[in-house]
């Protein structure tokens, strides 16, 4: 079992390299063993592309050896005909022997499904191999098929006596918080998430751009609560430089990269998480301020926070959240910290 660990642990290595390019696909590893030596390895690249499976078997020169080899892959492999053929299938006709699986798969177009086909074809297969880590590596791909919403990140920066940002009438004072470090981890997060929020006065008062510039990455989908449509037009969130979601009461419009969709604003954030959900988006960082937040926080819509903690103290202002959860580490971030809670609903 510790060299089944063994080469597990690399296929979550090898996953993770897919992170910010495969979603809503979850990121997939996977290692091709010959008699104690790798001799294929691969990755899921990017949506649409081929899985983790077809690129280790592609990888291996002699396919002569897959005959007598051992596949190592971090999920279910799929069974099911999506953008590509499923990788059960290949597996099978390569007459690889053995195959070892991290965690199975709960899309119900998988769900079992493709340890049968192995299985039914005469592969030995072992399964719950580092199964809580490979789980741990796509929680969003797991929140988003059993909990039927997208995986949803709190994030806010707060001084140290407890402020998110001095009151508006202080609009001429300085509102930042935290340092160029934690900025940069703030950048690097977008960058692996599928969407960002904000209100509406976030938008108005800070004029962000939320995007991924001082990281590599893609830029998430940039959404914004504007109920009576009252931002105005040269705000950087409008300027559809990238995808932006509207959400409001007033109306439905689409625009080119600028889509507007109305709501009824009762239980905005649970109507904004089956928004999300039937438009495929896995996750979503909220990025405040104190009132978004806190319409997440008291619906119970929240999977993890990542709360910056600067040195300035503002003395007023408007209150961070707070959010009750044992589940929190906390790391230096450059001369900020920044700690990570978990909801304790969160079993990954």
């Amino acid at each position: 079992m510790l060299i089944h660990e063994m080469y597990m642990k690399r296929c979550i290595q090898l996953a993770l390299k897919g992170s910010g390019y495969v979603a809503p696909n979850p990121m997939v590893g996977c290692v091709i063993v010959h008699e104690g030596k790798i001799i294929g390895e691969g990755y899921h690249e990017i949506y649409g592309g081929p899985h983790a499976e077809v690129n280790a078997i592609n990888s291996v020169e002699n396919k002569e050896l897959l005959k007598s080899a051992v596949i190592y892959v971090s999920l279910e492999p799929c069974n099911h005909f999506g953008k590509t053929p499923p990788c059960s299938d290949l597996i099978v006709k390569h007459h690889i022997p053995e195959a070892v699986i991290g965690c199975s798969d709960s899309f119900e177009k998988v769900a079992g499904k493709g340890i049968e086909k192995l299985q039914n074809a005469g592969i030995k297969v072992t399964t719950g191999v580092l199964e809580k880590d490979c789980r741990q590596l796509n929680k969003r791909f797991f929140t988003f098929h059993e909990k039927k919403r997208p995986f949803i990140i709190l994030k806010w920066a707060q001084t140290p006596d407890g402020f998110i940002s001095r009151f508006p009438e202080d609009i001429n004072n300085n509102n930042w918080i935290t340092g160029e470090e934690s900025k940069i981890l703030a950048h690097q997060l977008r960058a692996s998430e599928s969407a960002i929020l904000i209100g509406s006065n976030t938008a108005k008062i800070d004029n962000p751009e939320l995007t991924t510039r001082l990281a590599e990455g893609k830029n998430p989908l940039r959404i914004v609560f504007d109920k009576e449509l009252s931002l105005p037009a040269h705000l950087h969130i409008f300027d559809r430089s990238t995808p932006t979601l509207v959400i409001n009461s007033v109306k439905d419009e689409v625009l080119q990269n600028l889509e507007y969709l109305k709501v009824e604003w009762e239980n905005v954030a649970q109507k904004t998480a089956d928004l999300l959900y039937k438009k495929n988006i896995t996750s979503v960082i909220i990025e405040g301020g104190a009132h978004t937040l806190n319409t997440f926080i008291s619906a119970g819509l929240w999977d993890e926070a990542m709360v910056f903690t600067g040195n300035e103290k503002f003395g007023s202002g408007i209150k961070a959240p707070k959010i009750n959860s044992k589940k929190q580490r906390t790391v230096p971030a450059g001369k900020d910290l920044l700690t990570y809670i978990s909801s304790e609903q969160l079993n990954y």
